[in-house]
This record gives structure tokens, C-alpha cells and sequence, in this order.
């Protein structure tokens, strides 16, 4: 395991999320970037940091847009969370270049960073704080995630290859919750080819917590997300 030094204070660490918003959403279908699609009344990345507002513990939100993004202002008018155009060519450089902005508005190695999706619009504040209090006293961090319920099969040119054993695996969904002092090295180590913050983590030779999430925080993905999105959004 590579050991991360991270540094300690008196002060007890604050909690922080930070929200990566540069994307395109070309796989979504919505003729621009899907964070920014009309859902129930409000764009999709509105109901994401609306959740994150109603979580009391956190100190700030941080919403990390690509430099050539003229809409935020426009489609999300109010809004408590800081905004920083620092978005990279993937999620991984732009949730580190998150990072640094954090650090850069005073946040400090020992706090804690809550690494959401955008697209997660469906994201609940007591999901937040179960995710929190797991892992407030946690040495690595961790994330919500599911434990998988169908049976995986391999494909090879459109056909079925081989059946996967679900033993033990569960699907990653986020907040994902760590330290900014081991997030940001490993983010680094790591590379762009990383789709998770856990496993940056994961790859310093750390086991990260698995938190129980919900079925219901899904990812906007692909365009019928969208249209069950808004009939739970609605059915709330």
C-alpha cells in the first residue's frame, strides 16, 4: 500500500461536497449538455444541489463547470453553491481540479470531500447523512453503493460469453466520501482512466466502506432515464 500522509488538526474537519458539472451528456439524448434538461420543473443538476443544500452538515458545495460553460447561471439563477469553470477532459481531472479549488477557498487535508454526480438528481439528504455518519469515523472514506441483484453476462459480439459470478460485487454510486489530503494524490497517481473516485483510493492499496445507497439513485444516463426520473421526481 502507498502510504498518503494526511494532515491532521485540532480543528475538527468540515465536510465539503463537490458536484463535477462539465460534462456533455452525449449518450443521454437531450440536445445538450443533460445536466442542464428541463426535469419536473427545474433542470436536472437543480433537484441534485437543491438535496445537497438541505444537508446541514456541509460547509459548502462546489460545482465544478467547463470552462466554456455560458448556461449555469442562466438555467440554476439561485443557488448557494461557489462555482468554479475548472472542468477537465474527464471526470477524474475535473474532480481534481475541484479539489484544488476547494483548497484554494481554505479547506484543508483532513476534511472530508463528498464527491456527487450531477446526473444523481434523484439524491435524497438522508442518503447524505447515512453516508456521513458511516463514515465520519472511517480511516479511508467510502461510498454508497448496492449490492448487484441480476445475473451479469459477458458479451462477445452480441452474444452471451460466459455467466459472471455476483458474489460479492455491488454497484458504485456517489456521494463517495474522502479525505481531501488522500483524494487528491490519488486522483493524481491515478489518471484520467479512472471512473470513480474509489477506485483512485483503491489503487493506493486502500479498502474503501460500501454504504448501503437506494435503488433510486440512479445516473441519467441514456434518454428513458429521464421520463422515470420525472414520475418519481413527481411522485414525491
Amino acid at each position: 500500500m502507498l502510504s498518503v500522509t494526511v494532515m491532521y488538526s485540532t480543528e475538527p474537519p468540515r465536510l465539503f461536497a463537490l458536484v463535477p458539472c462539465a460534462g456533455v451528456g452525449e449518450r443521454a439524448g437531450a440536445g445538450g449538455p443533460k445536466q442542464y434538461a428541463p426535469l419536473a420543473g427545474r433542470p436536472l443538476v437543480g433537484h441534485t444541489l437543491a438535496a445537497l443544500a438541505q444537508v446541514s452538515r456541509l460547509s459548502g458545495v462546489l460545482v465544478v463547470l467547463s470552462p466554456d460553460d455560458t448556461q449555469f447561471e442562466q438555467v440554476v439563477p439561485q443557488t448557494s453553491a461557489w462555482v468554479e469553470r475548472v472542468g477537465g477532459a474527464s471526470r477524474a481531472a475535473s474532480v481534481a481540479n475541484g479539489l484544488a479549488a476547494l483548497q484554494a477557498r481554505g479547506a484543508q487535508p483532513h476534511d472530508w470531500v463528498l464527491v456527487h454526480d450531477a446526473a444523481r438528481c434523484l439524491l435524497r439528504p438522508e442518503w447524505v447523512d447515512h453516508l456521513i455518519d458511516a463514515c465520519l469515523d472511517d480511516e479511508v472514506g467510502g461510498l454508497l453503493a448496492l449490492p448487484l441483484a441480476d445475473t451479469l453476462k459477458h458479451e462477445v459480439d452480441g452474444r452471451v460469453d460466459t455467466t459472471l459470478d455476483r458474489g460479492g460485487k455491488w454497484q458504485a454510486q456517489t456521494p463517495q466520501m474522502f479525505r481531501l489530503g488522500l483524494l487528491r494524490p490519488a486522483l493524481v497517481q491515478a489518471g484520467d482512466a479512472v471512473t470513480d473516485e474509489a477506485s483512485a483510493v483503491e489503487a493506493l492499496g486502500h479498502r474503501p466502506k460500501l454504504v448501503r445507497g437506494a435503488l433510486e439513485n440512479f445516473k441519467i444516463t441514456y434518454p428513458p432515464d429521464f421520463e422515470l426520473a420525472a414520475r418519481l421526481l413527481t411522485s414525491r
